[in-house]
């Protein structure tokens, strides 16, 4: 027979799975020798049982009486006596904390005859009865499902008929009276008087708090922390202690260190003559933690020596609930304390410093996504401010700009000085240079892996998408919010990209030492800075995974390499070649002699070879994989539409159509789904000497860069490979050219050249390509997109806010790597390279090299290296550091 119940005297903190996270650590202290109340758990098997079945599982009854007869013994009294009678308290206690999503029934043994009984005992009728309406009300809410507002409105009725407007203003007549109508609300309501027999009550309540694990609420809160479906909540049975009993009793919050600053001390709220939920609620003010020295210098005591038990015990901020009752303190829940980011660096640090813990240990403690809270700035939480819009939160940061609504207007007030946020509808690649010069960008359209998001990530650009309450309307240079309000060019405005909020104005902003830092900025003795950099430093050390960045410019490969790159995993070739150079390689693609070509080519050349140069300046002596030309080729083709427009009037008018050359190649080249059309290696294979002359570009940089005392270590990237015979074709034309400038220069060029694994294709014969390929770099944007069969740009809006509500996937593939899908491809592929090429370099340059839970799994299939942008790059060095130290050491979770 499975057991489904067990004792507070029999559990332990490692029992987190099945008793949930407060069952285990009301266990953990119970064997601890604390003072505990009696009480026993009913596990997470019960739950899903109960799920499954849909109906209570045959033996958990027994179970429940048996452990119910134990508590009674244990307390002296019986559940629901008449005289003193034993009252249980019944709530939730997942094994990822949930906080108010499920269900929580208090004071259950309660009736019509106990409650004179508890008056009795207690000498308080006001406490009697104000327990037994609490009773009714969580009761009817939770378990028959009667809708709040009729309790809420009773209650209202009663403090209006009395002239009071506090709860604690009704006396015990007032609330056996509210009782009295509490009673008939719930007859009225569900057909059903409140049951008399306290062990219906607590049968009723045990299944009610199962159910809620289904709730809506529940789902939602699973859903945004990544919390499994299948787990079930435990349900925790514990005895009633009361401090609303007098001022001999109160209740209370206590943390072993402070959850905002991480800071040592005594931390906490009191309330005297009070039950715990009144200090949440707010319904009155809260003494600090120190006054209860005062109030009851035995217990206070007596918390202290406990609370350094807990944080010694536990190693970890402690989050502790207690009740003083007459003048004994009860403990009634402990967990390792939430805190903020701030807290975590430096309660870590503190602990490994005291002793308390070892490096390993503090590394673990901290979180990537802590790191990156840190090094964003952020706006004054006092400052005033107007919301005007919100939208997804696609790029933390905050951003103060002027608004502007094109690229070209961005990069004009940018260079006078100005600080400027674009405002776009959505984004292209024609917009780069706007998004380089903005603060910030601003879209109506897109989500967290739109264009514009992913861009806006890799340049460290604060970015909120998807704010579709927005009418942006660039051709009159303005747009208008939901409200009213008309922002036009000029206006300012503040863009909070971590919690995806729109400002009206300028929000002050808070700039972080953290950031400064890592940038190589003085910030002085800050003792933040000092845990960050203690315990980065250590990841460092410890980890597996080289850090790279992706680069495009002599700016960011700078940055890059001051963040900690250990070099460039992906410099986009694309990216230089907007503006008049765009015009180049179209004169390239549509070049109708050999003439044409080799002069277009001519001029590309010293263009492409300077590039190269600053970029091997900036991260001398670390490599630099420089990935060929990739987009789709409509990209630097004159506009379709366009050109026919214009033949179309030079026709209607007898004019010389004098594009019509143009448009008849643009048509011949003119593609349905770009994306997957000629791009990539198909580019460089079809259209002559393209890819030759950046390979060469990159062969005369590298030699320029050896002859002046440089030591450039280029990778030659080519992209898209889809068959082995691609690469053949492309690698043995770089090695001719590469041959050719190391004789023409005098110097060896002995460059590496590899590939990119995006395709599913490609992955499935990594063993083929590798003997070619001299490195791997999965590119898990596309990667994801045709294992999927998605188009990133369109799918985000469209279906994924129902597949992420039906559990298609609980988080989009493309921000956290798909592990049984695009992840076993690429275990697959990284297997066969290194089978067929024992040394073959494996790394990823995808949006995943910054995804923490992706360098998890990129650690463990065994890449040698994680690019991301250059912003993310301690955030990567962190998680990489994580990832090599392993899982913690099975303390109890406090998410």
């Amino acid at each position: 027979m499975t057991k489904y119940v067990y004792d507070f005297t029999e559990g332990n903190r490692g029992m987190a799975d099945l008793l949930g996270g407060k069952g285990a650590n009301l266990a953990e202290m119970t064997g601890m020798g604390l003072p505990v109340p009696p009480g026993f758990t009913i596990t997470t098997e019960a739950c899903r049982a109960y799920l499954t079945a849909g109906t209570i599982p045959a033996d958990l009854s027994y179970e429940v009486d048996t452990h119910l007869h134990a508590m009674e013994i244990a307390a002296g009294r019986k559940l629901g006596q008449v005289d003193a009678p034993l009252l249980v308290s019944v709530r939730s206690g997942a094994r990822f904390s949930m906080p108010g999503m499920m269900d929580t029934v208090l004071n259950i043994g309660l009736t019509d005859d106990s409650v004179v009984g508890l008056a009795a005992w207690s000498g308080s009728p006001r406490l009697a009865w104000d327990s037994y309406r609490r009773l009714l009300q969580m009761f009817g809410e939770t378990v028959l499902g009667i809708d709040a507002q009729h309790f809420a409105g009773a209650l209202h009725a009663a403090k209006e008929a009395k002239g009071v407007t506090g709860d604690l203003d009704l006396d015990g007549d007032d609330l056996r009276q509210l009782t009295a109508r509490y009673k008939e609300i719930i007859r009225a309501e569900s057909g059903r008087d409140f049951p008399q027999d306290p062990r219906e009550q607590l049968d009723l309540a045990i299944e009610s708090v199962f159910a809620s694990w289904n709730t809506d609420r529940a789902r939602t809160y699973r859903r945004a922390e990544h919390i499994p479906d299948d787990l079930g909540t435990a349900v925790n049975v514990c005895a009633m202690v009361f401090g609303n009993l007098g001022d001999d009793s109160g209740t209370g919050v206590a943390f072993t260190r402070d959850p905002a600053t991480g800071a040592a001390g005594v931390y906490g709220d009191y309330l005297a003559n009070a039950q715990g939920e009144d200090v949440v609620a707010g319904i009155r003010n809260t003494l600090p933690l120190d006054r209860l020295a005062d109030l009851h210098p035995g217990p206070y005591a007596q918390l202290l020596d406990i609370m350094r038990t807990l944080e010694k015990h536990y190693r970890d901020l402690c989050d502790i609930e207690f009740t003083i009752e007459r003048g004994t303190l009860w403990m009634l829940q402990t967990r390792v304390g939430k805190r903020t980011a701030a807290a975590a660096f430096r309660i870590a640090e503190a602990l490994h410093a005291e002793g308390v813990i070892d490096a390993d240990e503090a590394l673990r403690r901290v979180t990537g996504a802590q790191l990156a809270q840190l090094m964003f700035p952020r706006f004054d939480g006092n400052a005033a401010a107007r919301r005007i819009a919100t939208g997804v939160a696609a790029s933390p940061g905050a951003a103060v700009g002027e608004v502007v609504f094109d690229s070209d207007t961005a990069v004009a007030r940018a260079a006078a000085g100005a600080a400027v946020i674009l405002v776009r509808r959505e984004t292209n690649p024609d917009d780069l240079d706007g998004l380089i010069h903005a603060r910030g960008v601003l879209t109506s359209r897109g989500g967290k892996t739109s264009h514009a998001a992913v861009v806006a990530r890799g340049l460290g650009r604060t970015c909120v998408c998807g704010a579709e309450s927005l009418d942006i309307d660039p051709d009159v240079r303005r747009f208008t919010t939901a409200d009213g309000i008309v922002v036009t060019e000029g206006d300012v405005i503040s863009v909070d990209g971590t919690a995806g909020v729109v400002y009206l104005g300028r929000v002050p902003v808070v700039p972080s030492p953290v950031a400064e830092y890592f940038e190589g900025r003085d910030v002085g003795d800050d003792e933040l800075v000092r845990a960050v950099d203690h315990i980065v430093r250590h990841a460092d050390a410890r980890s597996r995974l080289g850090v790279r960045a992706n680069a495009d410019t002599p700016a960011d490969a700078g940055r890059a390499r001051r963040l900690g790159a250990t070099g460039v995993g992906l410099c986009r070739t694309e990216h230089m070649f907007l503006g008049e150079r765009r015009a180049l390689v179209e004169r390239l693609i549509l070049a109708a002699d050999d003439a044409e070509r080799e002069a277009a080519i001519a001029a590309l050349l010293p263009l492409q070879r300077a590039d190269f140069v600053d970029i091997l300046s900036e991260m001398d002596g670390l490599p630099v994989t420089i990935r060929l030309l990739d987009p789709p080729l409509h990209e630097f083709l004159p506009d379709r539409t366009e050109l026919t427009a214009q033949a179309a009037v030079a026709k209607a008018l007898g004019r010389p159509a004098t594009s019509e050359r143009l448009l008849r190649a643009v048509n011949r080249l003119h593609e349905e789904n770009p994306m997957l059309g000629m791009r990539g290696v198909r580019l460089g294979l079809v259209i002559p000497g393209l890819y030759d002359m950046q390979v060469r570009a990159i062969a005369e940089a590298s030699a320029a860069r050896l002859r002046a005392g440089g030591h450039p270590h280029a990778e030659i990237m080519i992209p898209l490979i889809g068959d082995a015979r691609e690469l053949e074709i492309v690698a043995a034309r770089a090695s001719g050219i590469l041959a050719e400038v190391a004789a023409e220069s005098g110097v060896d060029l002995p460059l590496e050249i590899g590939t990119m694994i995006e395709l599913p294709r490609a992955a499935l014969t990594a063993d083929r390509i590798a003997e070619t390929a001299e490195f791997f770099s999965f590119g898990t944007n596309d990667l994801t997109q045709t294992t999927w069969g998605f188009s990133r740009d369109d799918v985000e809006a469209a279906f994924f806010p129902t597949y992420l509500a039906e559990r298609v996937f609980t988080v989009s593939p493309f921000e956290t790597i798909d592990r049984d899908g695009v992840g076993r491809l690429i275990g697959l592929a990284v297997a066969m390279g290194r089978a067929a090429r024992p040394g073959i370099a494996l790394g990823v340059c995808g949006e995943h090299g910054g995804d923490p839970e992706s360098i998890r799994f990129f650690h463990e299939v065994g890449l040698d290296y994680v690019s991301c942008s250059p912003f993310r790059v301690p955030i990567a060095r962190l998680e990489a550091g994580r990832a090599a130290v392993g899982d913690d050491d099975g303390s109890v979770d406090s998410r």
